[in-house]
């Protein structure tokens, strides 16, 4: 009987690289492996067929023979293959070796629960922690600075992080032996888990040290200073590396954000680097002109308003809004001007504006 593509049989172009060949091979494997389809006897045939493809495409001189000469380049009987495994113990066997395991974890080497050696606290982090600091929109401009008081888990003093007491050490676990793993089997599955007994330290604290109860951590209060950059955005985040909590047994510490919150300001209005506010005249300057007074987040500035502005015009002043983050010019205030129209008028303005009134009801002449 004439073999079927081994491309096709994972599903696979033949310009496939190495992990997609593994990942569609991971997915039959998953979806045939005899395990999961006791009611199912063809599974069986299709677990070993897509094995034997995999066993192949995985091996860069076999791939290389087949890609040249198909079947008949693999040396098979009757150019067949190369590559054939009667029984499912034949697979382990083979997944073994091209995964460096030690000869029988097929779900063990594939799947990512291979490898001896201890998966215990050298290989964390420390907890990272999260805080808040509030500044003001004119603090923008230039940045700020704020003190953090924190407290956070930081290696025992006492037992340098070991957790043990003076004069002990930490002993090597005797459920794993050191590894901060275990093996479990079922059925053809070969799984690793972490050691329920040392929680996957690999050691286990018969004295433990009384500052930290064991633990190798004990709380310690911190000031930390922020430096705030100029430009910054409301909400935004930043990280100090290193600042978060220590890890137990050595491994690296987290990291410490912060995010920044910009208070609202009465009459300013923030776009991105832009400034926006507005600011009334009266009748007499939008119709004559004048100069205007407009307070900005650095200072107050005179603006020209001239003859004939309608209510909401907007005038732009340059550089006058917010910094760049990473540097560069400031971006601008835009200033909308409108008419206030006071609620109150004296006898002489109610006259003033009754005779206006009646010259722009005369006609134009």
């Amino acid at each position: 009987m004439s073999q079927r593509d081994y491309y096709e049989v994972l599903g696979v172009p033949r310009d496939a690289d190495g992990d997609a060949i593994k990942k569609a091979y991971r997915q039959l494997a998953m979806k045939f492996h005899p395990d999961r389809n006791k009611d199912d006897p063809s599974a069986s045939e299709k677990f070993k067929e897509a094995s034997e493809a995999y066993a192949v495409l995985s091996d860069g001189d076999k791939r290389a023979r087949y890609d040249r000469l198909g079947h008949a380049g693999l040396g098979g009987p009757g150019g067949g293959g190369g590559v054939h495994f009667d029984n499912i113990e034949d697979i382990f066997a083979q997944f073994g070796d091209i995964f460096g395991g030690r000869g029988g974890g097929l779900f063990e080497n594939l799947f990512g629960f291979g490898g001896g050696g201890r998966q215990g606290s050298q290989q964390r982090r420390g907890r990272s922690l999260r805080a808040a600091v509030d500044i003001d929109l004119e603090e923008v401009i230039e940045g700020a600075e704020r003190t953090l008081a924190i407290q956070r888990e930081e290696t025992c003093g006492s037992c340098a992080g070991s957790g043990a007491a003076a004069g002990s050490k930490p002993q090597t676990c005797p459920g794993c032996r050191g590894r901060g793993q275990v093996h479990q089997q079922q059925g053809f599955f070969a799984v690793r888990t972490v050691c329920p007994r040392c929680q996957g330290e690999g050691e286990i604290v018969t004295s433990p040290c009384e500052a930290c109860s064991g633990q190798g951590l004990a709380p310690q209060r911190r000031e930390i200073l922020v430096q705030i950059p100029a430009g910054i955005e409301d909400s935004a985040q930043i990280r100090l590396s290193g600042q978060g909590e220590s890890a137990r047994r050595g491994g690296d510490p987290g990291d410490l954000f912060v995010e920044v919150r910009i208070r609202p300001q009465e009459g300013f209005h923030r776009d991105g680097r832009d400034i926006y506010v507005e600011v009334p005249v009266s009748y007499s300057q939008a119709v004559l002109g004048d100069k205007i007074d407009v307070d900005t987040l650095d200072g107050s500035i005179r603006l020209s308003v001239p003859a004939g502005t309608p209510t909401g015009k907007v005038f732009r002043v340059r550089s006058k809004g917010l910094p760049r983050l990473h540097g560069g010019r400031r971006g601008d205030l835009f200033v909308r001007v409108f008419i206030d129209v006071p609620s109150k008028l004296s006898r002489e303005q109610k006259s003033l504006i009754k005779k206006l009134r009646e010259l722009d009801q005369e006609p134009q002449r």
